[in-house]
């Protein structure tokens, strides 16, 4: 089951040309810093964009800073949402469900498909835009080394770690989202509906962390900590948000994952 829908979604054109639609900004982005030579003040524009006019490589960073707020989510909620739903609306949940496949099992093998996915999104707009940052924007000589947010210096290994640590953070942000978006799937009839529940959360949860009345809730928001990884390049590593950004996304996933699989596992599904 897993293996199908693995072949489902990598075989379908709508998966590559989302996921060119949330690549594209980044290189743009790329494209302008090139040819202007102006980038955002140090502080202000999103994290290691000042950054990158002297070191390309730092690029996937800015890069995932970019599209982590909205594009990246936006999709995994698009394509979690329609998981469950898009089944029912296309008529074949039913006929799925009559083949010796448990509930349980088809769930599982959606989420894996929709993890699938945000780890094929966030891969690729890494390499494009390592590619596109050391083609366009240069980078610094071999002897020299990245220079933290605490004006430290940072190896090449310790560089190549703290970036793979950054996007498998980025991984785990997502894939709350997914749980969510899985679970409305599991409730309504329709993928849009699904998907549109999900983004008003997430929309709600951005605006709510920008108002000082919803102080209460911002440590329980779902993006309260979505950029923290930023915190990776800090000498030493600050980790207090990363750790609470890792425990929030831990229960957002299991709070909505078990309700997807609860509702499910009881659905009457009539078509």
């Amino acid at each position: 089951m897993i293996a199908v829908e693995l072949r489902k979604l990598l075989t379908s054109r709508r998966t590559w040309v989302t996921i060119a639609l949330i690549d594209a900004l980044p290189v743009l982005v790329a494209v302008l810093l090139a040819v202007t030579g102006v980038g955002p003040r140090p502080g202000s524009g999103p994290a290691f964009l000042s950054a990158v006019l002297t070191d390309g490589t730092l690029y996937p960073l800015a890069a995932l800073a970019m599209v982590v707020p909205l594009f990246l989510p936006v999709a995994v909620a698009v394509t979690a949402g329609e998981a469950v739903a898009g089944e029912g609306q296309a008529g074949t949940l039913r006929y799925m469900l009559i083949r010796p496949v448990g509930r349980t099992r088809l769930l599982v093998a959606k989420l894996v498909a929709v993890i699938v996915f945000a780890l094929v999104a966030v891969v690729v707009v890494a390499v494009t835009a390592y590619v596109v940052g050391v083609t366009l924007l240069g980078q610094q000589d071999v002897t020299a080394t990245t220079t933290t947010f605490s004006g430290t210096s940072l190896s090449t290994p310790e560089l190549v770690l703290r970036t793979l640590m950054s996007l498998g953070y980025a991984m785990l942000c997502m894939l709350g989202v997914a749980a969510i978006a899985l679970f409305l799937s599991t409730v309504v009839d329709t993928p849009l509906a699904a998907a549109l529940g999900a983004i008003a959360i997430l929309i709600a949860s951005t605006l709510l962390l920008t108002l000082d009345a919803a102080e209460a809730l911002q440590p329980w928001l779902l993006t309260r900590y979505w950029l923290a990884f930023t915190d990776l390049f800090r000498d030493p590593i600050l980790w207090r948000d990363l750790v609470r950004g890792v425990g929030l996304q831990l229960l957002y996933v299991a709070v909505f994952l078990g309700a997807a699989w609860a509702n499910f596992a009881t659905k009457d599904v009539t078509r």
